[in-house]
């Protein structure tokens, strides 16, 4: 970085009157500014990409306590697949997919830029990468313990790569038909979403719920194993609160690189500001979705049951919940609308958990009532809430449209920035209805997508990742265990030719006789 009299001394040599002198200062003053906020942009965008990517952990932790122990190392692996399958996916297809130069001003896909041909902002395509690997992620919770490893790389691949690429290509690139940097945004504002509350958690909430509608409940979940319905759902708790609890602050950690960092890829003049802005309205987003969800449940219990409790898990996922509904407006609404848009997220996890169970889909996590309820809410919200003042700050610029909360405080009725953010959300559930729908139905019609009944019985940990678990751990019958071993044991000898087990085979088989847990 050169100094004053060094600037001054270079325009000096090369410049012969005071004017000219002048105007040199100015344009390498002008020159270095721009190389110096260039130079902190991309800091901190990496630094927030690395915030986004450690979100990875939350789920991956938040997913393993709320398995049971059977099922924990194949929960993990799932997780980490997501990280290292969006990557390849979004490096050759997606990143080209989201922001790739359409043949047209209001194009459907991108269709240039793959394998990251011709781009030089590295660090933008790594803080979206992050958000890509972070929609994929949110689907492993909601399928644990009872899904095939092959078809849920498969999935995560197909999200990366194709379905949300397309959402974002269509509300965040300058040639999506619903986005607001367009040369003619939709209904004159396009679809504001900060931070990707619809783009990244609405997209992965809603192919969870697709999947599990497909997929199927856990045995036992809905139906007994005669397979009458039962009149009360069985439990299915996780083996370690901690784990969970763990992930969730985890979660919220990475959150702030998620909204506050999304500030730096705006045109915004006042960076600095718009990041303090988002990163207040997630906090207090999330800390009152979290009290609301506990005490509304407690109040709940009480009517009900008479037997009130504090629910660590309802408040845990009620401040996810409060989290993804401010992603989308955290840059655009005021402190005080954080603080409703946190307690109706509450109220709207609390409902949508009790939805799930009524229609007998079974979600491990809540991801479905946590991402996709509260996605679709934080677009709406946008709409309702979005201050003038706050737009004009994320966006540079003052917005034709703003909430209509507002709208009617100013004496008139407003709609088109609520009609944006609906036609938004409607069109991230579409996309993924046409898409993903019948990709997990052909999944299902080849066999690939549902573990076999017996591995789900044993656990996924036994069945795909070696080893036998110790029936009195987890409560598995030692007659399944010994009809697994019998199983794996005919699969082995059908490898081998249908000839006899080898003295190698025999020697790993007879060890797993007598010593099932060092298997």
């Amino acid at each position: 970085m050169a100094s004053s009299s060094q600037i001054y001394e270079a325009c000096a040599s090369v410049s012969q009157s005071d004017e000219e002198i002048l105007k040199c200062i100015t344009t390498q003053l002008l020159i270095q500014d721009s190389s110096d906020r260039e130079f902190s942009r991309t800091i901190f965008l990496v630094i927030s990409a690395a915030l986004v990517f450690y979100m990875q952990a939350g789920f991956a932790m938040l997913c393993a306590g709320a398995v049971r122990k059977k099922n924990v190392q194949n929960t993990m692996l799932k997780n980490l697949l997501d990280a290292c399958g969006a990557s390849i996916a979004f490096f050759a297809f997606g990143y080209a997919f989201a922001y790739g130069d359409g043949s047209n001003p209001n194009s459907f896909i991108g269709t240039t830029n793959f394998l990251l041909l011709d781009v030089d902002d590295y660090a933008f395509f790594l803080f979206q990468y992050a958000f890509s690997a972070a929609s994929a992620t949110i689907v492993a919770g909601t399928l644990a313990e009872r899904c095939q490893m092959a078809a849920y790389l498969c999935y995560s691949l197909m999200l990366a790569g194709l379905v949300y690429p397309v959402v974002v290509h269509a509300i965040w690139s300058g040639h999506g038909f619903l986005s607001a940097f367009s040369a003619d945004p939709f209904l004159g504002t396009g679809c504001l979403d900060f931070a990707g509350g619809g783009v990244v958690h609405c997209t992965g909430g809603t192919t969870a719920l697709f999947a599990t509608m497909i997929l199927g409940p856990r045995r036992g979940r809905f139906h007994d194993e005669q397979g009458r319905k039962l009149d009360k759902p069985k439990e299915f708790p996780g083996h370690s609160i901690a784990l969970q609890m763990l992930g969730t602050m985890t979660l919220w950690f990475g959150w702030y690189g998620f909204n506050a960092g999304s500030a730096l890829i705006t045109n915004s003049p006042e960076i600095h500001n718009l990041m303090a802005v988002a990163a207040v309205n997630t906090t207090l987003s999330g800390g009152m979705a979290g009290l609301m969800s506990l005490f509304a449940n407690y109040y709940a219990l009480e009517r009900a049951t008479g037997e009130p409790v504090f629910d660590l898990v309802v408040a845990m996922n009620g401040s996810l919940s409060g989290l993804v509904a401010i992603t989308s407006g955290c840059g655009m609404v005021e402190p005080w609308a954080a603080v409703i848009i946190g307690a109706l997220a509450g109220l709207l996890y609390l409902f949508g958990t009790n939805w799930l169970i009524k229609m007998r889909l079974d979600d491990a996590v809540d991801a479905i009532p946590v991402h996709m309820f509260n996605g679709l809410f934080g677009l709406v919200a946008v709409g309702l809430f979005a201050s003038p003042r706050k737009l004009n700050l994320a966006y540079g610029k003052e917005m034709p449209h703003y909430g209509l909360f507002y709208s009617w405080y100013h004496g008139h009725s407003d709609a088109h920035l609520l009609a944006a953010q609906i036609v938004g959300g409607l069109f991230v559930v579409g996309w993924v209805l046409v898409t993903m729908l019948p990709f997990f139905i052909w999944l299902d019609w080849r066999g690939w997508f549902r573990s076999d009944p017996l591995e789900e019985i044993v656990g996924l940990d036994t069945s795909y990742h070696g080893g036998l678990i110790l029936s009195s751990e987890e409560d598995v019958n030692p007659e399944y265990i010994s009809r697994f071993k019998d199983r794996r044991d005919e699969v082995r000898r059908r490898r081998n030719g249908g000839e006899a087990l080898t003295e190698a085979m025999k020697s790993e088989y007879d060890q797993e006789e007598e010593d099932p847990a060092t298997a």
